[in-house]
This record gives C-alpha cells, sequence and structure tokens, in this order.
C-alpha cells in the first residue's frame, strides 16, 4: 500500500471512530432471572474487542445518509399485498406504526389500543404525516426497519452489534446489576433514563421531563462511557431471536464459556403463536420511552424484545460498532 492510501486508510479509520468508544471485551454475566423468562437463565459470556457508538443514530446523522445515497427506507414503500395475504387495499400504502396514549385504563393485552398504523408515517415524519423532525436532529431516528439500520450501518463502515455485544457494552462494567447504573430504578428520585412514569399507556408523569424521546446524551453516561443504552428507544441487534440456552459443561465439569455467540437462525425466528405469519425477528435491546413499571420493565440491560424485521414503529432506533476482530463463518 503507497503512503497516500495508507494515510487515507488511516483518516477512514479515525472518522469512523469518531463519537465511538473502545471496549475492551471479556467476560460477563448475560442474562436476568428476575423480570422475563426470556432472559434466563444467567450465563458467562465472552466478547472480544469492539467500538460503539456513544449515542444511538440520530435524525441528523440518518439525514446524511439519506442525502449521499439516496436511500428510501422500509417505512416510505408501500407494502406488496402478495407478501402480505388479507391486507385491505387502503393500507397498501406507505405507513407504519405511531404510538397513540389512550384516554384511560385499556386492557393490557391489546397493543392495538395504543399502537395504529398511520399512512405516511416514517423517519421524517415519526408521529404522522403531519409531524417532522425540525427541532429533532439530535433525537434517536425513528421509524426504522432493521433493513434499514443494516444499511445505515454498511454505507458508514460499521455493523450491527450482537445481543452479546450489545448487553456487555450497556452493563457499563456492572457485575450482574438490574439497571445500567445499579439496582435502583430511579436512586434519590433521579431519572437516568427517558421511560414512562406512571400508568402506561394514558397516564405519563414525564418527571424526566419527555413525553417522547429525548435528544441523545441528555441522560448520564454509562461506565463505558455510552449514553441513552437504556430507555429512549430500543435499539436493532443483528441476532435472530431465539430463546437462551443452558451453558454446557465441558468433559469434566466445568462450564464452557462460548465466546462472541450469535442468537438463532432466520428459520427459527417466526412467532409460534401466528404460525401463518412468516415474518422474521430480531432481537431489539435497550427498552423505550414507552417502558413502564407497570408494564414492559424493559429499561435493563437483560431486557429482550423479538421484533418482525417489517415492523419500524415511533420507538426504535439503533446504534452502531466496529469489531477489531474478523469473525469466522
Amino acid at each position: 500500500m503507497s503512503g497516500i492510501a495508507q494515510e487515507q486508510n488511516v483518516h477512514f479509520e479515525d472518522m469512523r471512530h469518531k463519537g465511538m468508544r473502545r471496549l475492551s471485551g471479556g467476560t460477563f454475566s448475560m442474562g436476568s432471572e428476575r423480570f422475563y423468562p426470556e432472559e434466563a437463565p444467567v450465563r458467562q459470556v465472552r466478547v472480544d474487542p469492539f467500538w460503539i457508538d456513544e449515542a444511538p443514530v440520530t435524525n441528523r446523522d440518518f439525514q446524511r445518509f439519506v442525502e449521499a445515497t439516496g436511500y428510501v427506507t422500509f417505512a416510505e414503500i408501500a407494502p406488496d399485498p402478495k407478501d402480505y395475504p388479507g391486507l385491505l387495499p387502503e393500507l397498501a400504502q406507505p405507513g407504519s406504526l405511531v404510538f397513540r396514549r389512550t384516554r384511560g385504563p385499556v386492557a393490557m393485552d391489546d397493543f392495538s389500543q395504543w399502537w395504529s398504523f398511520e399512512l405516511g408515517a416514517d423517519w421524517r415524519h415519526p408521529w404522522g404525516p403531519e409531524s417532522s423532525i425540525e427541532g429533532l436532529e439530535d433525537h434517536p431516528v425513528v421509524q426504522i426497519a432493521w433493513q434499514d439500520a443494516e444499511a445505515y450501518a454498511q454505507w458508514a463502515g460499521k455493523q450491527l452489534p450482537t445481543e452479546a455485544e450489545w448487553e456487555y457494552a450497556a452493563r457499563g462494567g456492572l457485575v450482574r446489576a438490574e439497571f445500567a447504573w445499579g439496582d435502583e430504578l430511579a436512586p434519590g428520585g433521579q431519572m437516568l433514563a427517558n421511560y414512562w412514569q406512571g400508568n402506561f399507556p394514558y397516564a405519563n408523569q414525564m418527571l424526566d421531563g419527555w413525553e417522547r424521546t429525548s435528544p441523545v446524551r441528555t441522560y448520564p453516561a454509562n461506565g463505558h462511557g455510552l449514553f441513552d443504552m437504556i430507555g429512549n428507544v430500543w435499539e436493532w441487534t443483528v441476532d435472530w431471536w431465539s430463546l437462551p440456552s443452558p451453558m454446557k459443561k465441558a468433559s469434566k465439569g466445568a462450564c464452557c464459556i462460548p465466546a462472541n455467540p450469535r442468537g438463532g437462525k432466520e428459520r427459527e425466528s417466526y412467532d409460534p403463536c401466528s404460525p401463518d405469519v412468516r415474518i422474521a425477528r430480531k432481537v431489539l435491546k435497550g427498552g423505550s420511552h414507552l417502558c413502564a413499571p407497570n408494564y414492559c420493565q424493559r429499561y435493563r440491560p437483560a431486557a429482550r424484545h423479538p421484533q418482525p424485521v417489517d415492523s419500524p414503529t415511533s420507538h426504535i432506533g439503533f446504534r452502531c460498532i466496529v469489531r477489531e476482530t474478523v469473525e469466522k463463518g
């Protein structure tokens, strides 16, 4: 490689790592056994060193990507009725899911009470066609499907994190703490993340000051210097949804600690409760501004959620990583 090429490559690496933190990797306790069954068991996992964005990708970041490439997101493309048998003709238009606060208590097992498909909702119009991102340039970009996050990561010369990498980063060096800052949700009444305070989905006290998303870096960084790992927006990972497996025993009885585990397989990630819907699901991490003590206590590093890859919403975003090692296989 010539001197000029080397200099250009170094410049690219410097720019690629701008706004990122390097994590040295290591072994940590992944999962939880106190909240939801899909988080168990607690198990030892090892990850190699990697760089990770200090904060979620913002509207400003994503707009730069779109302007450079002309990329059109999933929510901006009308769904093909062939892919969605039974789709009502009036819904065969671009749009996405938007959260709407209810007027009062509703059945908590019916998410259609607070989620609605809004024609014209996309990353530029996160809450519907009459909304915009003006003044929200430093908020996390939302209405992002998995393929949109993957496209941005490739353009930026980065990758999406595995679930293990994401959880290692979110824990900030704390060992088995329930939250990214310790074992108390609001120590001394201090709001350390953007989540729902009050009775979801109708009464948000907004003790954190925000009804929806908040600007990135609004809350203190965790022990790794990372912002918004908890709350604000859910974040896509590269892993297919699956349930964790117990640690395997080595021949002499010791546990084998998996290194850089990858979750699941696409063909096994479908929702067993909806056998007719063949949409694969990826793992989301971190919870969002809609997570509440009375519903979805997933504002924790161990929390996880299966999200269909074709389902962007007004509370899903992402951040990227750069691995220092080349994965095998």
